[in-house]
């Protein structure tokens, strides 16, 4: 998956594994960031229990910005 895919998404929140997909990373890792260190992810989230749930268009913007 690529930054392109996720603009063509309809769904206003992203999981920890799609977002994972575009930055080449672990969907695990980002999980322990968000409940570690979440200043350190850089990008919106919202955690509701143990899930994590990305804004698309936030992290969307973010991306573009940080690439």
């Amino acid at each position: 998956m690529n930054i392109k895919d996720l603009q063509k998404m309809d769904k206003d929140f992203l999981t920890p594994a799609e977002v994972a997909s575009v930055l080449n990373c672990s969907p695990q890792l980002i999980r322990v960031q968000a409940a570690q260190n979440p200043s350190s992810l850089g990008f919106h989230f919202c955690k509701i229990g143990n899930r994590v749930k990305i804004p698309r268009e936030s992290f969307i913007c973010w991306v573009k910005e940080n690439r």
